[in-house]
């Protein structure tokens, strides 16, 4: 039967616009490799290398500290990597923390085909806890997560038992992080399209949407934690942020960034961000 001209615009209309979501989740999911190179010049430090329960073979730096003073870990956000999170790898070394930064899987040096948004990352997280144990025995570990870092370390299974945790603009449900991008970028109206990115999922990346709400899972991390949050973000919001710090168990403290959006919160307050970070740990990890 011969379509119609309508139907037959409309037809195409659909597929052309299925295509680009496919292509866009496609991108969204890609790899983000970057050569890193050595470590700067200013810190003191080694390259390390641990294979992780993602498959990957995961590539950072350690840099010891005073024994006893504590460590920490840092974790990037999605499609960056070790190189962004110097800044504070520079402070705590200065308060004479260790600090162990790495690049997940898919990301940086570290190899793996597909960001999957904090699950086979939550694995290099616990890898990485689990390697930062035995490289500083004996010190109480804290852990910065950005985003996708937070959520890794909120996901991991079981929980990561680090002993405080500073946790900035972490998406509560994937299905809000997808649906505040869509609507940054298309309007209101794109919220409809989120049930076809989630679709793409399963098949994409062999995961369910179920096992990416980190707000299901943060009330099993006991330890002290810190949100930090900025007021303007429109990636994850900051009535989201408030949700996941609700949900979280005591004890807990949140900080909310005025002004700020969905950028480097170390960067945005540098001052108070050093200040107060350092004060959490000092009474958490000393």
């Amino acid at each position: 039967m011969k379509l119609k001209k309508p139907t037959f615009v409309l037809f195409a209309l659909v597929a052309a616009a299925l295509v680009a979501i496919f292509v866009a989740g496609s991108f969204l999911t890609a790899s983000a490799p970057q050569t890193i190179g050595e470590l700067p010049s200013d810190l003191s430090g080694r390259s390390i290398q641990f294979s992780s329960g993602s498959g990957a073979t995961i590539h950072g730096w350690f840099i010891p500290g005073k024994q006893g003073a504590g460590a920490v870990l840092l974790m990037h956000g999605v499609r960056s990597n070790r190189l962004s999170m110097t800044d504070r790898a520079r402070f705590l070394s200065h308060a004479a923390y260790s600090v162990l930064l790495f690049d997940f899987q898919a990301h940086g040096e570290s190899a793996g085909k597909h960001i999957t948004f904090g699950a086979l990352e939550s694995k290099d997280a616990q890898a990485a806890l689990e390697f930062l144990r035995q490289i500083a025995p004996g010190e109480r570990i804290g852990v910065i997560g950005v985003s996708m870092g937070g959520a890794a370390a909120i996901l991991a299974s079981p929980p990561l038992h680090a002993d405080a945790y500073v946790l900035e603009m972490v998406y509560p449900t994937i299905d809000e992080a997808i649906t505040n991008r869509l609507t940054m970028r298309l309007g209101a109206w794109a919220r409809v399209l989120t049930p076809l990115f989630v679709l793409q999922l399963k098949p994409r990346l062999g995961i369910d949407k179920a096992e990416l709400r980190p707000i299901d899972h943060v009330g099993q991390l006991t330890s002290p934690k810190l949100f930090i949050a900025g007021s303007n973000d429109l990636h994850t919001t900051i009535e989201e942020s408030e949700r996941l710090y609700e949900a979280a168990s005591e004890p807990k403290d949140f900080w909310v960034i005025q002004g700020a959006k969905h950028v480097d919160l170390h960067h945005a307050a540098p001052t108070e961000y050093e200040s107060r970070v350092l004060e959490f740990f000092q009474k958490n990890l000393r």
